[in-house]
Formats: structure tokens, C-alpha cells, sequence
């Protein structure tokens, strides 16, 4: 058992393995993201080489159902513009998702626990928003920063406002999906090790864990939902940040 709630987020090296300035050991959040990225890759292989079937399996259900889901996402937030955006936006779906369930697995690691990683996340969707708008409007995306009507003295005033808040955007979208996945296993953690303690302390506390047992199953269902829910919440501000590049909102 660890010791603190948060030693569960440590990132433990296996493998060391040094190159001057550059660390490249293998730890445990490595091999999650591997795994993670693996995970979907093999699903997809093993559909693509024994074909879909009429009768689906339960795997092919829930891909369709992925696909079904994003597919909604991006044609509601975006429309028929969107859907040329369909394969990254289906694969960040898809990651995120594996990412904050796998994470639920007992001795696991959550990498979408960590702010690095979800930042990373983040800043690969606000580049390619930036790009969009870049190669779809040009220069005329700058009027993203002045809205249309303002005065002379107050541009002075909203331009920055409107840089900041800009800027800000990637930040915000990875600190709310950090957030939420630490928070939740946290609680989750500090949940068990006071079960574990009153089962560790005999008597009539040996019988009471099962109190903190029964609220730590509560959690883990909303955990679970929190999971599922964070990747959506993820997945359809990165469908609405690109609509915003192609409309010029």
C-alpha cells in the first residue's frame, strides 16, 4: 500500500536510460501511453484483418459506437467542414478515453493524471486550430482579437484581453481534464487506505470497513463516469475551438 494518496502519481523509471542532455528511460507512464496507443492500433488491426461482420462482436459494437459518437460530435459542433477533421479528432477521443479507464485498473498508472501529458494534448489541438485558421483566413484571423465596431481607445483595452484569453485556451483545456483525473483518484485512494486502516486496526472497526468499502464501489462508478465524461468534454471543446478557426468566431 503507498503511504500517501499521491504517491500513486509518481513516475517510476525501470529502465535507465541516460544520452546527455536527453532522459529516455522507460517508466511507468511510458508504457501506459504505449499501451494505450497499442491498444487501439491492435483492435483496429484485428478488424481490418478479419472484416466487420454483419453480425457484429461486442469489439466491433463499441467501435462503432466510438465512431458513431464522434462522428455526431464533429457534425454538430462543426458540420460538413468538420468532417475532413474526423481522423485526429477520432483518435484524441479514442486515446483520452483508453487513458482515463486503463487508469482505473488497480496498479495502474493514469497518464492523463499528470498536467504534461494533458497539456501536451492540448497543445496539439490548439496548434492545429491555429493552422486551420491561419491557412483559412490568413491575416484577416487577426480580427479574432478585435471585435467588430470597437473603438480606437477601447481596442487598446480588449486586444490584450482577447490575446490572453486566447492563449489561455490550451491551458484551460488541460488543466480541466488533470483536475478531474487526479481529484477523482485521489479521493479514490484516500477512500481505500481508510478501509484498509479500520481493517487493520480489528474489532469493531473490522467490521465497519465495510462502510468505507460500500462509498469507495459508489465512487469508483462515478469515477468511471467521470472518465468517460472528461474524454467528451475534451473531445467536443477541441470540435468547438476548430469550428470557432473556421468560422472566425
Amino acid at each position: 500500500m503507498f503511504f500517501s494518496p499521491l504517491e500513486q502519481f509518481q513516475i517510476l523509471p525501470f529502465v535507465d536510460l541516460g544520452i546527455g542532455l536527453f532522459d529516455l528511460s522507460i517508466t511507468n507512464a511510458m508504457i501506459t501511453t504505449v499501451f494505450s496507443l497499442g491498444f487501439i492500433l491492435f483492435v483496429y488491426y484485428c478488424l481490418s484483418v478479419f472484416g466487420l461482420s454483419c453480425f457484429p462482436s461486442r469489439w466491433q459494437l463499441l467501435l462503432e459506437r466510438l465512431y458513431l459518437t464522434t462522428a455526431g460530435l464533429i457534425w454538430d459542433s462543426i458540420g460538413l467542414h468538420g468532417q475532413k477533421y474526423f481522423p485526429f479528432i477520432f483518435m484524441i477521443f479514442s486515446f483520452i478515453l483508453i487513458s482515463n479507464v486503463s487508469g482505473l485498473v488497480p496498479y495502474s498508472f493514469t497518464i492523463t493524471s499528470h498536467l504534461i501529458q494533458t497539456m501536451v494534448l492540448a497543445l496539439g489541438v490548439f496548434i492545429g486550430v491555429v493552422l486551420i485558421c491561419a491557412s483559412t483566413h490568413g491575416f484577416h484571423m487577426l480580427s479574432l482579437f478585435l471585435p467588430g465596431g470597437t473603438s480606437l481607445p477601447l481596442a487598446f483595452l480588449l486586444v490584450p484581453i482577447e490575446i490572453v484569453s486566447y492563449i489561455f485556451k490550451p491551458l484551460s483545456l488541460a488543466v480541466r481534464l488533470f483536475a478531474n483525473m487526479m481529484a477523482g483518484h485521489t479521493l479514490l485512494k484516500v477512500i481505500a487506505g481508510f478501509a484498509w486502516a479500520m481493517m487493520g486496526s480489528g474489532g469493531l472497526l473490522l467490521i465497519a470497513h465495510v462502510v468505507p468499502l460500500l462509498v469507495l464501489i459508489i465512487l469508483f462508478g462515478l469515477e468511471l463516469a467521470v472518465a468517460l465524461i472528461q474524454a467528451y468534454v475534451f473531445t467536443i471543446l477541441s470540435c468547438i475551438y476548430i469550428n470557432d478557426a473556421i468560422a472566425l468566431h
